[in-house]
């Protein structure tokens, strides 16, 4: 399975975004187009993107009734993205029919969903989110996977502390995404779970979503590289 490092685009608008990407002209690159920017510039940033050669994670975590999923899940593949995302909490009637429509497209489109966010530590699950006091984060983003899973989608995003436990239990082809990482655990910023890309490849991760490492960084592109031959293994 191939492993990558997906730069998050987390900019107000489209020119800093492109701007930014004027960085990466010499290679190729996997980058995170979220609600900011995607609500910001619409469908025309995706295209504009692609057409600079990148592929493209389209983060929007969609999560409604099924008919407006499937509905939503039908104009992003016209975009032709590479990744996108749904709630796990959305339920699994939701992500069946996205699933079935990814399938259906015949794009190779891999589908997530996310299962709690890593900015969510485990009182805040149970103080507001009101889950039971009886279970434990971890049980609860194994739970959401394998509804996941058996709903038909590729895999979840979840943090990178909670990757073996997935593996484990769904086998290593279900992909794990994780965002959460930085050079330095320290600085976690408003993330809760965080780790370092070293610590992400040894706890198995597939992919990893770097933000502000990357894109606050005074040579971007040496970040990026230094950043991925971490997580690949080269340090």
């Amino acid at each position: 399975m191939a492993k990558d490092v997906i730069i998050a685009l987390d900019f107000p608008n489209g020119r800093d975004a492109l701007s930014f990407l004027e960085n990466f002209k010499e290679e190729e690159v996997f980058v995170k187009v979220g609600m900011e920017l995607f609500y910001k510039e619409g469908p025309e940033i995706v295209r504009k993107i692609k057409k600079l050669g990148h592929k493209i994670f389209l983060d929007l975590k969609i999560h409604d009734i099924p008919n407006t999923c499937a509905g939503a899940t039908r104009s992003l593949l016209s975009l032709d993205v590479d990744m996108i995302n749904y709630h796990a909490a959305g339920t699994g009637k939701m992500l069946n029919e996205a699933s079935k429509l990814i399938k259906e497209s015949n794009k190779e489109v891999i589908s997530l969903a996310v299962t709690m966010l890593t900015s969510t530590d485990e009182d805040t699950m149970h103080d507001e989110i009101k889950i039971d006091k009886d279970l434990v984060l971890e049980d609860v983003v194994l739970s959401y996977a394998k509804l996941s899973k058996n709903s038909g989608l590729s895999g979840i995003v979840c943090s990178a502390l909670e990757v073996p436990k997935i593996k484990e239990a769904l086998g290593e082809e279900f992909i794990t995404v994780t965002p959460g990482i930085r050079k330095d655990k320290n600085n976690s910023d408003d993330q809760k779970r965080v780790v370092t890309p070293k610590d992400a490849r040894k706890l198995g991760s597939d992919y990893i979503v770097v933000g502000r490492p990357i894109t606050k960084a005074e040579n971007p592109l040496n970040a990026y590289r230094e950043i991925k031959e971490e997580f690949l293994g080269g340090k």
